[in-house]
């Protein structure tokens, strides 16, 4: 079963593009180092204060999928520099 989660997120205080990824690319590293996931920036890179992430994991049944994406979207919601908006799920 692979599970995608699309997410999109509201940074509070970047004031350039630089600063942007500075709080994505943390997140996008703790995502990937903790979490048997992989993400991407899929959507307004050139924008500072909006991000739209795709987090995918593959598992063996959909329940062990629906875990890992719930301990993914977990660590983005304890992320206090930002907020998650908008969310949808997809079931490959």
């Amino acid at each position: 079963m692979i599970g995608v989660v699309y997410c999109e997120l509201y940074l509070y205080s970047p004031q350039s593009l630089k600063e942007k990824r500075s709080i994505t690319k943390s997140l996008i590293t703790r995502l990937k180092q903790r979490l048997n996931v992989s993400v991407s920036e899929i959507g307004y890179q050139d924008v500072w204060q909006r991000c739209e992430l795709a987090i995918v994991t593959v598992a063996s049944d959909k329940t062990v999928a629906e875990k890992e994406l719930g301990r993914a979207m977990a660590l983005v919601d304890s992320t206090p520099e930002l907020e998650r908006t908008v969310t949808s799920y997809e079931w490959l």
